[in-house]
């Protein structure tokens, strides 16, 4: 039996059930989902369906990430609801694709483990795997696992062996208009220039789930736990001396009052140049590089390979004696005497984020 699996969250208990009522089944789980944004988003739930997968003894096989052709179905339907015809295609394709695969590989019975989450319309899934089956004689297995305290049994599951368990459906289209309603950064969709992975973000979880299948290779015990905290995230920031606009890297949890302010250095003390006005500090490249250990050439070196965020903190903590300060501090090649011009447009915001101990 061909099983196609969106995510560990939905497929670890649906997995075990089918197991049950099918002892007899070889079961090769099929990670079709071209809808997933972005992808580091879906390289994250592949990892973690592999992860369940190992633990299950379950063949799982990758198909093809074809974003591209995803979006072309769903052009036009960008704005409807979840549960809507755009799902309803995004059905129509992940199924019709699967069971391609199941006829591929000669299997003669195919499901889905979108029929277990709660977001998804079982009636739907049911219609289009039975036309399915009409169509390829591969037979359509639909069973519903939520029925009862399905639900609350799968969530127990999940709990117990430390899934990734996401906050929305995987699409970018499902994504904003929850991030909307939220009234919430979708900071989901943010990718530096410079590549740093930021807190609470996709390529943080990626790390943090790769350390938690690193402990249970070296059965170590572990626990992910949860915390509050203040999140930050920069939009865009510019600096210009004199009109003319230099290179700039501003440290993390930067921010100013408005978007522009400007003026002069008012005194400088160990290397920190004060403004004078709303709370900036400007340090050229010499002292931060003596500050952070670091040897950089120029501050676009800096800009395209920053330290790591935690370390980043560190260094904000030693020029304004709190990480968390929320002044605006910026590097620069050199000094110059003259009017800065500065443009900033950034968001802090409260947040909770995964760590594992």
């Amino acid at each position: 039996m061909l099983v196609h699996i969106c995510c560990s969250v939905d497929s670890h208990y649906f997995l075990e059930k089918i197991q049950e009522d099918y002892p007899n089944e070889e079961l090769v789980g099929y990670f079709y989902d071209p809808n997933i944004h972005p992808y580091s988003e879906y390289r994250l739930r592949y990892l973690d369906v592999e992860h369940s997968c190992k633990k299950l003894g379950i063949k799982l096989i990758e198909g093809p990430y074809n974003l591209e052709e995803w979006l072309k179905k769903v052009k036009g339907m960008e704005h409807l609801p979840e549960k809507g015809d755009r799902c309803t295609v995004c059905y129509d394709d992940r199924l019709e694709n699967s069971v391609q695969k199941a006829l591929e590989l000669g299997h003669n019975k195919f499901t889905t483990t979108l029929l277990i989450s709660p977001k998804k319309s079982q009636e739907k899934l049911e219609k289009i795997g039975n036309e399915l089956q009409e169509k390829t004689a591969v037979e359509f297995v639909f069973k519903d696992y939520r029925a009862g305290n399905g639900t609350q049994l799968q969530g127990e599951v999940v709990k117990k062996f430390s899934l990734y368990r996401q906050n929305y459906c995987g699409c970018l289209f499902g994504l904003t208009a929850q991030r909307e309603s939220q009234k919430k950064v979708m900071d989901e969709m943010f990718n530096p220039i410079s590549n740093q992975i930021l807190p609470e973000s996709i390529e943080q979880r990626l790390e943090l789930y790769q350390k938690r299948n690193k402990f249970e290779e070296e059965n170590k015990p572990y626990k992910i736990i949860k915390q509050r905290f203040l999140n930050y995230r920069l939009f865009n920031g510019k600096v210009a001396i004199n009109k003319q606009t230099i290179p700039s890297y501003f440290l993390c949890y930067s921010t100013i009052n408005r978007t522009n302010t400007n003026g002069r250095i008012e005194y400088c003390k160990d290397g920190i140049n004060y403004l004078n006005r709303d709370e900036v500090k400007l340090l050229d490249l010499d002292t931060f590089n003596t500050l952070a250990n670091s040897d950089y050439a120029n501050v676009k070196e800096l800009m395209y390979n920053p330290l790591k965020f935690e370390e980043e903190l560190e260094v904000r903590n030693k020029i304004v004696n709190n990480a968390y300060d929320l002044s605006a501090v910026i590097i620069v090649d050199t000094i110059i005497d003259g009017k800065y011009e500065i443009q900033l447009d950034a968001q802090t915001y409260e947040d909770i984020k995964e760590e594992i101990i």
